[in-house]
């Protein structure tokens, strides 16, 4: 992970938890895993998951890219 890539997260981070949404990431270390890499979204209140899922399983499915979008989307 880069250093630009962990600011983003914590940035992201702190954008969720304005938002009452907790970022998590996928604990995944087998870089051909479906999720490895990936960062999902949970309703603090509902403790359910803001993004679909893949498969219907994996709750970790957007990029922090895709995160950032749904944040800054959601603030304005």
């Amino acid at each position: 992970m880069t250093q630009e890539t962990k600011v983003l997260e914590n940035k992201l981070r702190r954008m969720a938890d304005r938002q009452g949404m907790r970022l998590v990431k996928s604990r995944s270390r087998d870089e051909n895993a479906i999720d490895y890499g990936l960062y999902g979204l949970i309703d603090v209140q509902t403790n359910g998951a803001v993004n679909q899922p893949i498969a219907g399983r994996w709750i970790c499915s957007w990029t922090l890219d895709e995160v950032r979008e749904y944040l800054e989307g959601d603030s304005e």
